[in-house]
């Protein structure tokens, strides 16, 4: 284990026997599409006495936007899905991130890499995920003896990238099914920045194990990240804190696409300022969930006996005007 729990700890915390998580950024608002799988996420908790936590995921600086966490937390309150403790922040924890870095590059499991992200996306031999992100291609592996050595010769500080080994994760999610994944075309990646900031994968690890997470549910956009994360379960030594996952198809406006503001303001705030009743929104969510007839007004703990995670649609749902028009409207 990465950290010993002090009696405070375990009070703040009030770990029970399953404990899942609800993690907003704040690098931007909460949307329909958060919303909803938020509302999966807390009516399978709910239903089933596990505790529910709330992490602030803000250690990608540049991108946080200030106040969001505040109006996060707000919208969260107005749809009335609530959790068990105080929110917790990842940028409070940054003493927590560095015993994890050291023990990988200590067990052969981490590398130092001095490669720009220009270098990377220039490689011939980087293919591009649909997000854009380039797969690193090992540049840097097996090219210095040491982390002070890599800096000597760069002259700044290197990333750390995990190695990736050619092999096939193969995990069962609760949601999605059986998983399979070929680890050559994943590309090492990075676990932290040059300043030791620690990157999303091995952060999301770390605060997951130590918060003694057991069902993670989330959107499938992050079905990917999975395997990476089990990578760090296990070269962390901790192969029996890997969760259970549920990855669900995202909401995507018309086109195909995950909702963004090409689609028009999908904000919770937005409909709020509109003079939406939360319930209303509720409603649509849960018909989202595959709850039919949800009704007009509608709170989280009403739907506990209705809802069925086998109903939940295994296709992406699409945010229509008709629904937009329909949040909008001054009449049920």
């Amino acid at each position: 284990m990465l950290h010993v729990y002090s009696n405070s700890e375990r009070i703040i915390l009030r770990l029970m026997d399953r404990t899942t998580r609800l993690a907003p950024s704040p690098t931007g608002a909460l949307h329909l599409g958060n919303a909803r799988t938020f509302l999966v996420n807390w009516l399978l908790a709910r239903q089933n006495g596990w505790d529910i936590l709330l992490r602030i995921e803000d250690l990608d600086g540049p991108r946080i936007k200030r106040g969001a966490d505040r109006q996060l937390i707000e919208d969260l309150k107005c749809l009335r899905l609530d959790w068990n403790a105080e929110p917790v922040y990842q940028s409070h924890r940054m003493q927590k991130y560095p015993q994890a870095i050291d023990r990988l590059v200590a067990d052969g499991f981490a590398y130092p890499c001095i490669c720009s992200r220009k270098e990377v996306e220039a490689a011939a031999s980087a293919p591009h995920a649909e997000d854009g992100a380039a797969v690193y291609p090992g540049t840097c592996r097996g090219r210095f003896a040491s982390v002070e050595e890599a800096a000597a010769q760069a002259g700044r500080p290197p990333a750390l990238r995990f190695h990736v080994p050619d092999e096939t994760i193969e995990f069962e999610d609760r949601f999605a099914g059986r998983q399979t994944f070929d680890l050559s075309g994943l590309g090492d990646f990075v676990i932290a920045k040059a300043d030791r900031t620690p990157a999303y994968q091995l952060a999301i690890v770390v605060d997951d194990a130590e918060m003694g997470m057991t069902d993670v549910v989330r959107g499938d956009d992050l079905l990917d990240s999975t395997p990476r994360q089990i990578l760090l379960y296990r070269a962390l030594g901790m192969n029996n804190r890997i969760p259970n996952y549920y990855h669900l198809p995202l909401v995507v406006g018309t086109d195909g696409r995950r909702l963004a503001k090409r689609h028009g303001d999908t904000r919770i705030a937005h409909y709020r300022e509109q003079g939406v009743a939360p319930d209303r929104v509720l409603s649509l969510l849960a018909r989202w969930c595959g709850i039919e007839e949800p009704g007009t007004a509608v709170r989280p703990h009403d739907l506990l006996d209705r809802f069925q995670l086998d109903h939940v649609p295994r296709h992406q749902i699409v945010l229509t005007p008709e629904d937009d028009r329909r949040l909008l409207s001054k009449h049920p």
